[in-house]
């Protein structure tokens, strides 16, 4: 069924086109200009984001950041293995599928951190990165409210995420 959705979209906004009596074709085209046009502005912020989070991990940063927070971790019954993925989740998606991936490889997906990690990525959000792409997209360059209420509903997920998994061990 999936292998159909592309052409029948195709195929629906062509007819819609065609009984409005518009060109299919130069629409598509103009989409796709407005697509690029909206790459190149979204691409310098991407750009810096991968390079932060490739640096942050590579100078081992990361690692003493999660070291120095696991204290805390502990004490908001957070398991502290899950610090670097607590850390590096608002910022990058692929970043974190592997912070997540090493956890569960290391402790095992039945395991309190892999089930806490598993937990933990399906819900909380790339806030930076989403934040950093939608805004971009739209043209807001003042995000007001937008990043303290994501980040505190981030913490309530890694939390919430660490709660439910203990309940159902």
């Amino acid at each position: 069924m999936t292998d159909y959705i592309v052409p029948v979209l195709l195929l629906a906004a062509s007819l819609f086109a065609l009984r409005k009596q518009e060109n299919s074709y130069d629409l598509l085209l103009d989409g796709a200009a407005d697509g690029l046009k909206l790459l190149i502005t979204l691409v310098p912020t991407l750009v810096l984001l991968l390079t932060a989070v490739t640096m942050l991990r590579a100078s081992g940063a990361m690692e003493a950041i999660s070291a120095f927070l696991a204290p805390a971790f502990r004490f908001v019954g957070i398991p502290p293995e899950t610090a670097m993925l607590v850390l590096i989740r608002p910022i990058s998606g692929s970043a974190a599928l592997a912070v997540g991936a090493e956890l569960m490889a290391e402790h095992g997906v039945d395991s309190l951190v892999g089930r806490t990690a598993a937990v933990m990525l399906g819900s909380t959000e790339t806030t930076f990165y989403t934040i950093s792409v939608y805004f971009g997209g739209a043209g807001i360059k003042k995000t007001r409210y937008t990043l303290p209420a994501a980040l505190f509903a981030d913490f309530v997920g890694f939390f919430m995420a660490s709660m439910t998994v203990r309940l159902l061990m």
